[in-house]
């Protein structure tokens, strides 16, 4: 009888730092403890997935010479994409079992990529996993995707957010305060594929090659080279630039336990995703709304790409019952 393994990857949360990976800024996120187990035997030159919680079944002969984002069912696009990344060689047949949301921006996809690496028999680092995830990511969607979700769920570890330079793929494990609860709450379904996301990255890029690389810009001088750019390019620019920032000061205000001032910047940065970069919806900003004006929570923002998804907030312990409270959890592992 065939050995049986299993491998897990968490999804994630970004508590601070949307928009800024693709620019090489600053980001971060959380590894949770919600994620996607593949329980497998080796063998074969195939790989077959079945899912819990998507249809159809995943059949993909080896090696993987197709185009990934063509496959069918559409999940096992991020499967191929992964298959032909390692020029797999040697087949699996196994399960998918997942309890983050399709479409709830928790990186669903980030996890099961990563995932597929393990169980394809990936051995090396934590950053070489997560870029092969995210050129993965790129073939199976086209959606031109930063580094922050991959690099999260390949390198996180237990108790920590992880504080993520995505110009040097430096990653600094921050601890979560005890005295936090983390909770994410979903609003509305969404996919990045035929977003606006990829207008998001080229108005970027068309900011970048007027001022350089954003994340060298401090927020005091940005203001100095307005007249260089359009209104909606500055608009840009000031968030990624912004957000650089917020996300050094949320990182202190942690380090510091001033809950109070991290909170107010996760709120600062949904209003400067909501006015500048247009990545918010109406849903979101009551949503976020409600969570502010609730006793005992310190800030929430949306989570993730935008245009739909969840909202995460920070709070005392218990002040918030809708949602899940999420805890800081290992990344991608064998089980």
């Amino acid at each position: 009888m065939a050995e049986s393994h299993r491998v897990h990857a968490p999804g994630r949360v970004n508590l601070i730092g949307d928009h800024t990976d693709y620019t090489g800024g600053l980001v971060f996120p959380m590894a949770i403890d919600r994620g996607t187990t593949i329980d497998y035997v080796r063998g074969g030159t195939r790989v077959v997935l079945r899912s819990d919680a998507e249809p159809g079944t995943v059949t993909i002969e080896l090696p993987v010479r197709d185009d990934p984002s063509v496959v069918e069912p559409a999940w096992g696009r991020y499967v191929a994409a992964m298959a032909r990344e390692f020029a797999a060689a040697r087949g699996l047949s196994g399960t998918v079992t997942s309890d983050i949301p399709a479409g709830a921006g928790l990186s669903s996809s980030a996890a099961l990529e990563c995932a597929v690496g393990l169980a394809l028999g990936f051995e090396g680092s934590p950053t070489e996993l997560a870029l092969a995830a995210q050129r993965a990511e790129h073939a199976a969607t086209g959606v031109p995707t930063g580094i922050m979700d991959q690099l999260c769920i390949a390198a996180a570890t237990a108790g920590n957010a992880t504080l993520i330079d995505c110009h040097r793929l430096a990653v600094t494990n921050v601890p979560i305060p005890d005295d936090v609860d983390v909770t994410v709450v979903f609003v509305a379904h969404r996919t990045l594929v035929g977003s606006a996301y990829a207008d998001r990255v080229a108005e970027c890029d068309r900011a970048e090659s007027v001022l350089g690389p954003l994340r060298l810009i401090e927020p005091a001088d940005l203001e100095a080279a307005r007249p260089e750019l359009d209104e909606l390019a500055f608009r840009r620019a000031r968030h990624v630039v912004t957000e650089n920032q917020r996300v050094r000061d949320f990182a202190t205000a942690l380090a510091t336990d001033d809950h109070a001032h991290a909170g107010a910047l996760m709120t600062d940065s949904h209003r400067s995703l909501r006015t500048d970069f247009d990545t918010s919806t109406r849903e979101m900003d009551t949503a976020v709304e409600r969570l502010t004006t609730t006793p005992g929570v310190f800030g929430a923002r949306m989570t993730g790409g935008g245009f739909g998804g969840c909202v995460v907030a920070i709070s005392e312990p218990g002040a918030v019952d809708v949602g899940w409270r999420v805890r800081p959890s290992p990344g991608a592992r064998h089980l």
